[in-house]
């Protein structure tokens, strides 16, 4: 299992250090009205919004018994890009490999701890909340239909499906950031044979990539 937060222009943190557990918190919203001569009555309101939790470390130092990679960010470095998702006002993709988790979400608390014995290393929690595109419909939403004024919504991703290739990246590693899926890299190669060449594990960075869609 690998965990990653990625950016709307496609920038990516990988959490170095798997946590013990995670925690996805579902609920139903709910209304209750009380009739004076019948009592109480509940009408569901739809699902709330869904959050998730874990708790981890940034080690100062590479150990290959629970580190994830070898060329780790320092630990102040990995806090600081955390704290960027934080403050950001778009929402970021949270992918969690190997349980299906790929959804947008807000990081909406993020704490951090420093211990005397660890001084190096920083502990954290962190709580995402997922985002949705908010889907009423309105009447005046349907006239400005008709006037020809459109309306904005908020989208995740930029304008273009490319990809620019980074340091220590292969197609089966964009694939599974990108599309999900590992098994798809070759839909990428053909997209992009000309680009890549005849070998498709001689990719390169810097190489701008076409994303299928």
């Amino acid at each position: 299992m690998d965990i990653y937060l990625i950016d709307g222009t496609r920038n990516f943190f990988h959490f170095p250090v798997n946590p013990e557990e995670m925690t996805i918190s579902r609920s139903k919203g709910y209304e209750t009205i009380n009739m004076l001569e019948y009592g109480e009555f509940d009408f569901t309101l739809g699902d709330k919004i869904k959050e998730i939790t874990f708790s981890s470390f940034f080690p100062k130092d590479y150990d290959p018994s629970y580190c994830r990679y070898s060329n780790l960010p320092t630990p102040q470095a990995a806090t600081n890009q955390l704290n960027r998702f934080l403050v950001s006002k778009s929402p970021a993709q949270l992918v969690i490999t190997g349980t299906g988790v790929n959804v947008p979400v807000y990081v909406i608390t993020y704490n951090t701890t420093f211990r005397g014995g660890e001084p190096d290393d920083i502990y954290f929690d962190l709580t995402f909340r997922t985002w949705r595109d908010a889907k009423v419909q309105s009447k005046k939403a349907s006239s400005s239909k008709k006037t020809g004024q459109s309306s904005t919504r908020t989208d995740l991703k930029q304008t273009g499906k490319n990809y620019t290739v980074k340091t220590g990246d292969s197609l089966s590693k964009i694939a599974k950031l990108e599309l999900g899926d590992s098994s798809k890299w070759n839909a990428i190669y053909k997209l992009n044979t000309k680009i890549i060449g005849g070998n498709p594990n001689m990719i390169k960075p810097g190489q701008k990539l076409v994303m299928p869609s």
